[in-house]
């Protein structure tokens, strides 16, 4: 249990964050180019200052994309004035407006069901607020370029398997205990799933914070298929939990034609463990995100290159 000290720390280096996220209200607007490429995210008014750091840092390096959003229900009037200013009047979704059946609602589904209905039409860049653009990504357009999906790792480690040889690498589990995360039961029995049309399926332990959706006219039907199998599999109780999203996204990046597994020494998640050499793309997962002052520096990099 953290200390009363390192709540007030964490707490403190939050706030001092969003102090100096503010100068990026005060950098250029971001150049929109309608060429096929939605930059996409879900947010709410918490982090709308984080967001716009992302979602410019990344449009900065990528030189690419428009931006879509899906506003989580608390995006307010102001709110929404700054995003026109800021990202070229951004076209924004309401949450209440995504039917989600048979798929879970809320825990994020609405985005993952969202981006499936865009790439219809475009490819689409799923982008999490508390992710920063570090350099020139060109593993990224490189994807985009060859129509190939991509993902953040979720591991440094992780790698594109057959689901059988995927549910072999992983430790045994109690997939219908209460207490085994949604996660680990879920790909304990990704071999017990079939796809109708499918005989070979595949499984990375990506990250949803950074992924890449080529176009596919496929619309839902390999998710809704996961989520119904694994209704079935595991129980409604067990499947429809907070994580159970990102699995269906690895899912669905998995069984896409030759999917991009990002380089992790690049792209990477940052554990509290500093920032690689050379790397072009951070995400600042919630429990290390205020350790040291990593995130801090990466923003204030960003910014000031935003700035010119």
């Amino acid at each position: 249990m953290a200390s009363l000290g390192e709540h007030l720390n964490w707490h403190w280096k939050q706030w001092r964050h969003r102090r100096l996220a503010r100068a990026i209200l005060v950098t250029p607007p971001a150049t929109i180019r309608d060429d096929g490429v939605i930059v996409f995210s879900m947010i709410g008014s918490a982090v709308l200052l984080p967001y716009l750091v992302a979602v410019k840092s990344l449009l900065h390096h990528l030189r690419r994309g428009r931006v879509v959003i899906l506003d989580d229900g608390t995006l307010t009037a102001a709110d929404k004035a700054v995003l026109a200013a800021q990202l070229g009047d951004p076209r924004i979704i309401a949450i209440d407006t995504i039917a989600t059946d048979p798929c879970p609602r809320r825990d994020v589904w609405e985005r993952l069901l969202t981006i499936l209905d865009l790439r219809a039409q475009d490819y689409v860049i799923q982008l999490d607020s508390d992710t920063v653009t570090l350099g020139p990504v060109p593993e990224v357009a490189a994807a985009i370029d060859a129509g190939r999906s991509f993902t953040l790792l979720g591991e440094g480690d992780a790698r594109l398997l057959p689901v059988d040889a995927f549910v072999a690498t992983r430790r045994a589990v109690d997939p219908l205990a209460s207490a085994t995360h949604v996660q680990d039961a879920s790909e304990a029995v990704l071999d017990r799933v079939a796809v109708p049309g499918r005989e070979s399926l595949r499984y990375v332990r990506g990250c949803a914070g950074f992924a890449g959706f080529t176009r596919s006219e496929d619309g839902r039907a390999v998710a809704e298929t996961l989520s119904l199998a694994m209704d079935r599999i595991l129980g409604e109780r067990q499947w429809r939990r907070w994580g159970s999203e990102q699995v269906a996204a690895n899912f669905v990046v998995a069984n896409d034609a030759e999917p991009v597994l990002l380089p992790y020494n690049r792209y990477f998640n940052f554990w509290n463990a500093g920032v690689p050499r050379g790397a072009a793309f951070a995400h600042f997962i919630g429990t290390y995100r205020f350790h040291g002052t990593a995130y801090l520096r990466a923003t204030r990099d960003a910014i000031r290159q935003l700035q010119g």
